[in-house]
Formats: structure tokens, sequence, C-alpha cells
């Protein structure tokens, strides 16, 4: 496997993004923890000995995407822990697409965040892939989870048709020429990014060879039961179906991606029951860069409760 690493440099001066980079090393190989590894970023912040909001971004976003999230939770005295999945943001990116797997993208984050940095009584929230990743971590280890909330995501088993938009997504993704992860982000969005955030989503990727995991993402959503990772999002959900810890669905409106997305967890998840679910009114797809501040706010409010 041949693995690229972003230049810091490019990390330099990013709009509100102070933070300290940590790394944890990861197995390329799960199963063989004495062979090469991956390092993999996280963003840390808060004391250290406060229980963890766990922050997970999806595709092709990174941890950029959580940086009007980070301050208010720290405000409120929480710890925040914010990974880039491999192949994003300051984590090591394999150059071949093939070297990305749904399981594999599991097994690393499940690497670091249980058996690295050891994280219980978690908060988690996830968007897009980064509900994928997840709640699959969920369901691996329901024991470490105080609470779930999840927004503009799902954990699609391939049984029910894909929508239009998704689709269309996925086709891009394999056969555009150019792949301009940060104006693909702003599409996404109800707001219009400035040069400079662009320029933040941009900065992993300083040419399209580190774009393989980037690329690759949409193909790995099972969107047919012969799918290599709809057998273990079935048994995800099975364990999903029994969790009855508070579970918290904060869509937002605006999303033709993932609308609609939160009906299966309010029928099959114990714990959304008499839970104040939110709508996140006036965010598109990347809700955490058009409404932060706002979902910040339901996050502390949720922990509070």
């Amino acid at each position: 496997m041949h693995i690229l690493r972003t230049p810091d440099a490019r990390f330099a001066d990013l709009p509100d993004y102070p933070f300290e980079p940590h790394y944890g090393e990861v197995p390329v190989d799960v199963d063989d923890p004495d062979g090469p590894t991956l390092r993999v970023h996280y963003v840390d912040e808060g004391p250290s000995d406060a229980a963890p909001v766990l922050l997970m971004h999806g595709e092709p976003t990174w941890s950029f995407l959580y940086r009007h999230m980070i301050p208010p939770l720290v405000a409120a005295g929480h710890r925040v822990i914010a990974p880039d999945l491999v192949g994003f943001g300051r984590s090591d990116k394999p150059a071949a697409m093939e070297d990305y797997t749904y399981a594999r993208h599991v097994a690393w984050m499940r690497s670091l965040l249980f058996d690295q940095l050891d994280l219980h009584d978690i908060t988690f929230f996830g968007q897009d892939w980064g509900g994928l990743v997840g709640l699959r971590l969920v369901a691996a280890e329901p024991h470490r989870y105080a609470r779930v909330a999840i927004g503009n995501t799902g954990l699609p088993t391939g049984h029910g048709p894909a929508s239009d938009a998704f689709l269309q997504w996925q086709k891009f993704s394999q056969e555009a020429p150019q792949f301009p992860v940060g104006a693909i982000i702003n599409g996404g969005c109800t707001t219009d990014l400035t040069p400079d955030v662009i320029a933040g989503y941009d900065a992993p990727f300083p040419d399209d060879t580190y774009k393989a995991g980037a690329r690759i993402f949409p193909t790995l959503v099972p969107t047919t039961p012969d799918d290599p990772a709809s057998a273990d999002n079935i048994a995800a959900w099975g364990v999903l179906s029994q969790f009855d810890q508070p579970f918290l669905l904060c869509f937002s409106d605006r999303d033709p991606i993932t609308k609609g997305g939160d009906a299966p967890f309010r029928t099959k998840v114990p714990g959304t029951a008499d839970q104040p679910h939110t709508t996140i009114e006036g965010g598109g797809h990347f809700l955490q860069e058009d409404r932060g501040a706002q979902l910040a706010a339901v996050l502390v409010d949720f922990i509070g409760r």
C-alpha cells in the first residue's frame, strides 16, 4: 500500500481552526498489529478528565467542519474529540481507491477511538459517513456510549432504493474529470462559503493523487443487498434495535441526500422515544457549516438533560 501524507504547511493559518494536532497510529491491516501503520489525526480539546463528545465527519470533509462547534462544547465543560477519517484531513491517505473499504474505515476508527484512546461515556454525533462509520462503532461496543445524536446520515443495508440525488452524486464521484472538494462542499451548503474556507477544505489534497479516499467513498455506501457491507450493517441494526440510551435525531430541512433518513431510527431504536428531536432549519447537507452554533447548542442541551 502506497501511503501519502499531506505536508503540514498546507494546514497553516486555517480560518477559525487553531486546534493543536494529535496523532495515533492504526494498523493498515487490523489483523496484523505488527505490520505497517497509518497516522491518524484527531482534535482533542477541553478538559482531559471530562466525558468525551465525539464528532465524526463524512465525505469529503474533515474535522475542519466542526470548527464552529468545538469552542461552545468546550466552553460548556466538555472534552471534544474530532478525528479525521483515513484519507481525509491531516490523516494519512492510501493512494489507491481499492485500499479503502467500509470495513477498513470502521476498523481504523475502532483502533484509534477504542484501542488507543479508550473512550467511554461517549456522547456521539455523526453526519454523512461519520454516521455510517460511527453507528457501526456504537453497535460494536454500545457500553461505551452514554448518548447518541445524528444528523443527515443513515445506516443503509441496500434493501431500500437510494435517492436520485445520491445516485447522481455516486455517478459524479466516479466519472467527473475533476473532483473539486471545496467547491463540492460549498454546493452542499445553504450558505456561500468564503474563499479561505473553501481553501481550508481543499487543504488536505495538494493534488488529485491524494483524493482516492474521497473519490471512492460514495461507491462504498450499500445500495444493493449483495453489497459487502450489507450484512454488517444489518447486524448493527440488530444491536441498535436494543439500544435504549438517549438517541437524538437532528437532521436539517434542506438536504436532498438524506431527506427522510431519520424515519428508520424513530421506528427501530428504543432510545429515540421521548427525545426532543430537532429539525435544523436552513441547514444543507453540511449542517455543521450552515448552522454549527445551533447544532452545538442542541448537543449541549442534550447532554445537560
